[in-house]
């Protein structure tokens, strides 16, 4: 039963599933809801908390300053407008890639960085459990998918390891053939 792909890949979809399935709903919530595809006042107000510092001996949502001025950059250029909707659609596509199985280490990825980024804004949540989901996606993007439509987009799109370097540069200048 397992011999083709270890028993791996099955634990591997369950968590795809529910990484996925967590964000397809926040995305949902947000598209479908006030404050985000709309404007982006939810975001605004978000970052604006974020961005402010405390009176002592408060502390700050935001520990690293360099994060705190780069969204106080984009408050300052409105960019909550644009930027919610990337925000809300992007974690609508990273829910629908990994429910699918679909390029499975991209979607982790994106979602990490999504991940990362409230955590640097100072929203705990699910976010660190995510992050870490995100993770153990990405480096197991092979196997991940298998039970997915990667095991039918990999094997017609080709991937990284399906090149090798030929030693014949005469007949051929890149210095490359498929494999596959």
């Amino acid at each position: 039963m397992f011999s083709e792909t270890g028993a791996w890949t099955w634990v591997w979809a369950v968590l795809r599933v529910y990484v996925g399935y967590e964000w397809l709903a926040a995305g949902w919530h947000k598209i479908t809801g006030t404050g985000w595809v709309d404007g982006g006042a939810a975001l605004k107000g978000f970052w604006e908390k974020a961005v402010t510092i405390p009176a002592a001996p408060a502390k700050a949502a935001i520990t690293y300053d360099w994060f705190r001025a780069f969204l106080q950059a984009l408050l300052d250029a409105n960019a909550y407008g644009w930027f919610a909707k990337l925000i809300a659609y992007g974690e609508l596509l990273v829910g629908i890639g990994l429910i699918l199985g679909a390029f499975v280490g991209i979607a982790a990825f994106f979602g990490a960085l999504m991940n990362f980024n409230f955590m640097l804004a100072g929203s705990a949540s699910s976010n660190p459990v995510l992050f870490l989901g995100a993770i153990f996606l990405m480096l197991a993007w092979k196997t991940a998918g298998y039970w997915g439509a990667d095991r039918w987009l990999l094997t017609r799109l080709g991937t990284p390891w399906s090149v090798t370097l030929t030693h014949d540069a005469a007949a051929n200048p890149l210095g490359r053939r498929n494999v596959s």
